[in-house]
């Protein structure tokens, strides 16, 4: 999964985006609305220690397998932290909701009426071969990017119009309109790839050749597919930024590659590797009860966030004709037990995931009101039949039981849809009108979610449903999801706290046939085409709040997904070989770059 990867005033007015500001103002950091935290005179970060120890290492894991060093492009399975190789034109801080600090950028400027930025390059930035970083290279990277990289590329980039060098210093991007609001903080997230090193080179096959970029950290050694290191740069020319220091603490940084999560549990606790982000309740639960965590050698850590969790799922292709009408959808969702999996399988770890944008204030919860509300009337109007009625009516809960696992009732339910739908039980055999048997398989790449699936499995079976679990490898695995060749898959649609142009890349009907887009569940929904548009549009907080729970409210309803679960809570184990600074990001555990070696 890709994971949804920056400036303050250089005079006395900060641009703030979503509200007018002055023409042409120059400044050192942006943010999406308010202000930026972090004046044009700070000295570093309040998350890290400015004093902390470099040196050491810090050993990491990885599931599965990898097969290229370029992280940019739909082709290969890319190695963990190729990110450390590379910068951008901004820096996203941790501690706020959206604020970006200058980077590669050293200032940037926007129009009143928010129709393009600039950005002025810094006149020390160099790549790792020593050459100077220029508008050229800027240029390259979003070009190469957009025309050639991952598909998340065009539609982060589809308002921009054009890429021009207007000084011997300067990048500007010219949008379509002043409507995408973020679309300014979305263009300082560019990373900058050296267009010399590209020349006479394929950018979108899949390399072993370590990439040229202008990060901390380059590629030191590898062995395919099993262990990738990456060794600090020695006179790395942005040491002395306030958003570098007391950040990038290690010498060098190592991800060795596990076959599983069981086995990667069992490195861990043998000392193979240093830290560990626990995501199975099982886990967390039972496999630490060892001498290292008695003695304190491992510490185990259970960090609260303020960050959405989004949704984790398992999601339907609706590509495919079984799963086309909405009431076999909801049928299915009825047919999983999620409080007796939580009681028996997770010792009452996990609160079920009720929202796309669970754990934050843009989750839909109770009746629509307000903004919300006149949203939903207005493209109820618009769009008529489309809406369910239900939606004005009714809260929306996912199905629930009382854990004994006596599912029986929930099973008539969706016995009763399913007939509604047109499959009848014949001879304990679910077949439609064609004599067709109803039949699905539900694709992973790793056992861990196992536990859950069997007796999902078992309840389906009872419904007169022959589903399937197979587990394939990771290269398999990402060629059949790229391609949309599969039924059901377990997915996690990670949020924001400032939701806007992935959300194309995540819903859109435009993104629905494109392969290696993140429409995995294939929606082409003209209401939600508009609700993303809106989002993206919003021009205050307020009606990003109330566009993104009116779009949470209409996913929901359409029973697009089966969904999982989630904690509230970062669960991490580390053996104690590691300092950590006294305050913590409010939106991310930045480890590798806060963190040192003791």
């Amino acid at each position: 999964m890709f994971q949804k990867s920056f400036l303050y005033a250089l005079c006395a007015v900060f641009i703030v985006l979503g509200v007018p500001s002055e023409a042409k103002s120059s400044n050192h950091a942006l943010a999406l609305y308010g202000t930026p935290k972090y004046n044009r005179n700070f000295k570093h970060l309040e998350y890290v220690n400015p004093e902390a120890p470099k040196g050491g290492e810090i050993r990491l894991h990885s599931l599965g397998t990898f097969d290229t060093l370029n992280p940019f492009t739909l082709k290969g399975i890319p190695a963990s932290g190729t990110g450390l190789v590379f910068e951008t034109l901004m820096y996203k801080s941790s501690d706020e909701p959206f604020s970006t600090y200058g980077w590669i950028a050293e200032s940037v400027t926007i129009p009143k009426d928010k129709s393009s930025i600039s950005y002025k390059i810094r006149k020390e930035a160099r790549f790792h071969d020593g050459s100077k970083i220029t508008p050229e290279d800027v240029i390259f990277s979003f070009e190469t990017l957009k025309q050639q990289g991952h598909p998340l590329y065009r539609s982060y980039y589809k308002d921009v119009v054009k890429a021009e060098k207007t000084a011997p210093d300067t990048v500007k991007f010219s949008f379509k309109d002043g409507t995408n609001t973020e679309l300014a903080m979305i263009m300082g997230e560019l990373p900058v790839l050296s267009k010399k090193s590209w020349e006479n080179r394929d950018f979108t096959a899949t390399t072993l050749e370590p990439l040229m970029g202008s990060g901390l950290y380059k590629i030191d050694t590898f062995t395919q597919g099993r262990t990738i290191s990456y060794s600090r740069v020695k006179d790395w020319w942005a040491t002395n930024l306030p958003i570098n220091k007391g950040r990038y603490n290690f010498d060098k940084i190592t991800y060795d590659y596990y076959r599983d999560a069981t086995v990667a549990t069992e490195a861990f606790l043998a000392g193979r590797y240093d830290y560990r982000f626990e995501n199975i309740a099982k886990n967390w639960a039972l496999s630490y009860n060892t001498p290292a965590v008695k003695r304190g050698d491992i510490k185990r850590d259970e960090v609260k966030n303020e960050l959405p969790v989004g949704m984790q799922a398992f999601v339907f292709n609706i590509r495919k004709p079984i799963f086309q009408d909405i009431r076999v959808r909801q049928a299915l969702i009825y047919a999983f037990d999620f409080e007796w999996g939580n009681k028996n399988l997770a010792y009452g770890a996990y609160t079920r995931t009720k929202s796309y944008f669970e754990n934050s204030e843009l989750a839909s919860r109770g009746l629509p009101s307000g903004k919300e509300l006149e949203i939903l009337k207005k493209y109820a109007k618009k769009y008529k039949g489309k809406i369910d009625d239900k939606i004005f009516t009714e809260e929306f809960k996912v199905p629930e039981t009382d854990g004994s696992g006596n599912n029986r009732e929930n099973l008539v339910k969706a016995a009763a849809l399913l007939k509604e739908a047109g499959w009848e039980l014949k001879n304990g055999v679910l077949r439609n009108s064609k004599g067709e048997a109803f039949t699905f398989e539900i694709l992973e790449n790793q056992n861990i979610f196992e536990r859950w699936i069997q007796p999902y499995l078992r309840n389906l079976e009872k419904l007169g449903i022959k589903a399937r679990y197979r587990v394939v490898d990771t290269a398999q695995y990402q060629h059949l999801t790229d391609n949309f060749d599969y039924d059901m898959i377990v997915n996690v649609f990670g949020q924001s706290i400032s939701p806007g142009n992935e959300q194309r890349d995540y819903w859109s009907s435009q993104k629905a046939d494109i392969k290696g887009s993140r429409n995995l569940i294939g929606i082409k929904n003209p209401i939600v085409d508009d609700l993303v548009e809106d989002i993206i549009q919003a021009p205050t907080r307020e009606d990003l709040i109330a566009v993104t729970r009116a779009l949470d409210r209409i996913l929901l309803w359409n029973y697009y997904v089966i969904p999982h679960w989630y904690t509230g809570k970062y669960k991490i184990a580390y053996w104690d070989k590691f300092g950590q600074p006294e305050v913590k990001p409010k939106y991310d555990l930045s480890v590798i770059d806060t963190w040192w070696r003791k």
